[in-house]
């Protein structure tokens, strides 16, 4: 009987497993995706900059699925695009801005308390103090320059403010279908 309990148990820990697995993978391609095929070259920026909707299925994932998903999603979704795509040089800094970004918006949103707008609305605005502060240093090492980063600070705002928009429209019902589903335990 308790060897039944013990392979019951790891049963039910590998099945956890397998879905975080499953479904951080599903988030860290749509991240990908998102970055790599929704995107907008600027032209202003020092770097030439980029405007990309890879943080909506990055902040979904970290507010549906909690902070491992979010910070692996952005980390690794938005790293493989620089690596894939001719932005090899900033591939290190994305993995890590972004992945404090989506670990942070999971963090925030984590707590059954937290599972409400003002608190989405805190979350992404954290993560967007992460980017803009981020990118801005990473710039900084990068040109050697504390003035040719102010010009991509504007494009990062717009990224965010548009993924943000779109998050919050979506994030209720999507929320409630994870629940429904049983991809997302009830709170």
């Amino acid at each position: 009987m308790e060897k039944a309990v013990q392979t019951s148990q790891r049963t039910d820990q590998e099945l956890s497993s397998v879905q975080f697995l499953t479904i951080t993978a599903a988030f860290v391609a749509l991240t990908y995706i998102f970055t790599a095929f929704i995107n907008v070259k600027l032209p202003i920026a020092a770097n030439g900059g980029l405007i990309h909707l890879g943080n909506v299925p990055l902040f979904i994932g970290a507010i549906l699925f909690g902070k491992k998903t979010g910070a692996i999603a952005g980390g690794i979704g938005m790293g493989l695009f620089d690596l894939l795509s001719g932005w090899t040089l900033w591939a290190p800094f994305t993995l890590i801005i972004v992945g404090i970004m989506g670990f942070t918006v999971g963090k925030l949103t984590e707590d059954p308390r937290h599972q409400n707008m003002k608190w989405y609305v805190i979350a992404i605005a954290a993560a967007c103090v992460i980017k803009v502060a981020g990118y801005y240093l990473a710039e900084v090492i990068i040109y050697g320059n504390p003035l040719a980063p102010v010009s991509s600070i504007p494009g990062n705002l717009v990224q965010i403010g548009v993924a943000a928009v779109i998050v919050l429209v979506v994030i209720t019902p999507l929320n409630l279908a994870a629940r429904k589903t049983g991809l997302k335990k009830q709170l």
